[in-house]
């Protein structure tokens, strides 16, 4: 009974919340980027190996991540490809391009390679303030970049010549060409923002919430990227709504079981996950996507 009691008292409460933004911040990084190519038409589920590669490349991860999304953008924009299909590939490339490169580098080692990580920064005087301070004034430099990268997505994307291109393309790509707007470069412009913000999201894992790599880190977080993309109804405080929900989600499973609740540990491990399964099931058929979300485009077609 103690235990339940414990769960409602302010202190547990903003420690849940605090774990909840920094465990959702790559979800986030990761979502925000794939706002920028399912905007512009082009659905990247490769974000899951963006991110795996990311974390492997640490301060990197903007430069893995940008190079796998141009192979992504090369096989379904200029190939014109099955975008899922390309999707999955590059996961499966990422798993495996990863563990060998980390072993071929590191080797079979027992415990855990270690590096530093990013360490928290108070915000002067915006971190005294109760609950709110600790919450969102306390946390490391890339939980407060993607905080920013919130409206400044929206902004772009809403009230920018560049935005109104990108949706236009993502929504009707033959009269975008008409009009002389690129689909080719702005879908392959797009799909690179996706996997550069993707690789950050991975690097986050790996240098900003833990302090290491390891196989498979990323553990379906890019697959949940995708789920708060639709669940945020590809709206960037959407979107960081919904990231925050599945990083509260993760947190409670990590402090029921830190806890010792009588639970099942793979039980809690579900919850972000079977979070992802119903909020998509409620969504479906209820979101309006872009219209031209995963159609190749012809010039001329």
């Amino acid at each position: 009974m103690s235990q339940v009691v414990e769960l409602f008292t302010v202190t547990f409460l903003v420690a849940l919340l605090t774990a909840g933004l920094r465990l959702g911040t790559p979800i986030l990084l990761a979502a925000l980027g794939e706002v920028f190519a399912e905007r512009s038409g082009v659905l990247n589920i490769g974000v899951e190996g963006m991110m795996l590669i990311g974390a492997l490349a640490g301060v990197l991860g903007l430069i893995a991540g940008i190079l796998m999304s141009l192979i992504h953008a090369y096989v379904t924009i200029t190939l014109r490809a099955d975008q899922i299909v390309s999707g999955v590939a590059i996961n499966i490339l990422a798993l495996g391009l990863s563990t060998f490169i980390f072993r071929g580098v590191f080797g079979i080692t027992i415990l855990p390679v270690t590096v530093k990580s990013f360490k928290p920064i108070k915000v002067p005087g915006l971190s005294d303030i109760p609950i709110l301070g600790p919450v969102v004034f306390q946390q490391s430099a890339l939980v407060y970049i993607a905080l920013i990268l919130v409206p400044l997505t929206w902004f772009i994307l809403m009230k920018t010549p560049v935005g109104l291109k990108i949706r236009t393309v993502g929504e009707h790509p033959k009269a975008a060409d008409t009009v002389g707007i690129s689909v080719t470069q702005i879908r392959y412009l797009c799909t690179a923002i996706g996997g550069l913000l993707a690789g950050v999201g991975g690097c986050f894992l790996s240098i900003g919430q833990l302090n290491f790599f390891a196989d498979n880190m990323t553990a379906g977080r890019g697959f949940i990227a995708l789920a708060a993309v639709i669940f945020g109804r590809w709206n960037p405080f959407g979107v960081l709504g919904a990231s925050i929900i599945f990083g509260t989600a993760d947190a409670i499973a990590l402090r029921l079981q830190a806890r010792g609740f009588d639970v099942p540990y793979e039980f809690l491990f579900m919850l972000p996950y079977v979070l992802t399964i119903i909020a998509l099931a409620g969504l479906v058929g209820k979101t309006e996507y872009p219209k031209a979300l995963g159609l190749p485009y012809r010039r001329g077609s």
